[in-house]
């Protein structure tokens, strides 16, 4: 049954129509639980809230669908002004986007285009961009711009996810360039021929992408709000010696905040993903096709409009 369930949110967060109803809706059905807002200053101040909590934060203005060299270039303006934001209000925050909100599925070289932009307005303010990681169509070729970017942007990472069998080949390269990754499971259904199809594996390749990442030196963000992953990688930060300075915890805004709360108590570095943003439609349904779980407080969210 939550298999079956999976399935269904994953696909319904491809449905254009319905994102576009869901824009016109306003951040509806307990969508606000795992959406910090619609706009930058709604957002800012849920990072400074969790900044008050000693937790840092990352930004990504939620945006899918993007058909437009029009819509593409919007996006990009946007970021920009989020790392101002950012910057003006002096919190501890950096950005994450996603490639397909700045053109790549028109053109690469405007993804390009954009990309720089960005990237040079955030090293003006001193800050860090992240790339998200999208489904496996999209893979190579955000690996393929994030190598032509660094060439002259150092203040960029990108996001590597343990269910696909090709990953530990790219963190032992990406490891060598001292890329600074944030290390997921992986949240889209994907073919059996690029992907692990049990969670078992998943699990343990995701094991030997943290051990391989951090022995690199490199910066490691473990995405995760698996209890047994957080053990793992604090116990292989003791039994290894590395440093705290070395790696962080990241979740995401909304799910398990205590566990947030608590890791950074014990001194450890957590950094909460605050996604925000009216195009939220397409985030929450992968969110609903993770943990099955909580189509429950959508229904009584529902019931009590």
């Amino acid at each position: 049954m939550e298999e079956w369930m999976k399935k269904v949110f994953l696909a319904l967060s491809k449905n254009q129509k319905l994102n576009k109803w869901a824009k016109k809706w306003g951040l509806r059905f307990g969508a606000n639980r795992v959406v910090a807002g619609e706009t930058i200053e709604e957002a800012i101040q849920k990072v400074r809230e969790l900044n008050q909590k000693g937790v840092c934060c990352t930004l990504d203005h939620l945006g899918e669908f993007v058909f437009s060299e029009q819509e593409a270039g919007e996006a990009a303006d946007y970021c920009i002004r989020t790392l101002e934001a950012i910057h003006v209000s002096k919190v501890d925050c950096n950005l994450s986007l996603k490639l397909t909100q700045l053109g790549l599925d028109i053109d690469k070289n405007l993804c390009l285009k954009h990309m720089r932009r960005i990237l040079q307005a955030a090293k003006d303010r001193k800050l860090f961009v992240r790339i998200d990681m999208e489904d496996y169509a999209h893979n190579q070729v955000t690996l393929d711009i994030l190598r032509e970017l660094r060439r002259d942007y150092l203040n960029v990472g990108t996001v590597i996810q343990a269910y696909l069998y090709k990953s530990q080949e790219d963190v032992r390269r990406l490891g060598k360039e001292r890329v600074g990754l944030r290390l997921v499971k992986g949240a889209y259904k994907e073919s059996g021929t690029v992907a692990f199809p049990n969670k078992a594996d998943v699990d343990e390749n995701f094991k030997k992408l943290i051990s391989l990442h951090l022995a690199s030196g490199s910066y490691t963000a473990v995405a995760t709000h698996d209890d047994a992953i957080i053990e793992y990688t604090k116990a292989l930060q003791k039994e290894k010696g590395y440093s705290l300075e070395q790696f962080e915890f990241q979740m995401l805004y909304g799910i398990r905040a205590a566990t947030q709360f608590e890791l950074a108590k014990q001194g450890y570095r957590v950094r909460v993903y605050v996604p925000f943003g009216n195009d939220w439609y397409g985030y929450f349904m992968r969110r609903l096709a993770e943990r099955p779980a909580n189509v429950a407080f959508v229904l009584k969210s529902f019931f009590r409009k």
